[in-house]
């Protein structure tokens, strides 16, 4: 029985972290602050959901399994998101900032 409130309250905590990450991925500005939202987010809140996945199994072969995808995500999740930020930042894409965004609408409110 403990096993079980311990995989929900893991569950729920990864599945708060995974909507986090979603709402980052909606509210944020530009790609490199979306990146670093979803990136942190993300891997924590796929973390956690596993743990609980692992927790509510037991001891089986299945968790096993489930263990080795969570060691798996811990560590490319990162690298992914490390990699897909330099690459945009290689082929040239810039960072927001206010003062970018505030002369462009000072652009746009001209006649």
């Amino acid at each position: 029985m403990a096993g079980i409130v311990i995989a929900i309250i893991l569950i729920a905590a990864g599945v708060f972290f995974l909507t986090v990450s979603v709402l980052g991925l909606l509210r944020l500005p530009d790609f490199y602050a979306r990146t670093h939202a979803v990136g942190k987010s993300e891997t924590l809140g796929t973390i956690l959901v596993l743990g609980g996945l692992a927790v509510y199994n037991g001891w089986e072969l299945s968790t096993a399994k489930i263990l080795f995808i969570l060691f798996f995500v811990l560590i490319a999740s990162p690298t992914a998101t490390h990699a897909v930020a330099r690459a945009a930042l290689r082929t040239g894409l810039q960072p927001w900032t206010r003062q970018k965004a505030a002369q462009k609408r000072k652009k746009a409110e001209q006649p």
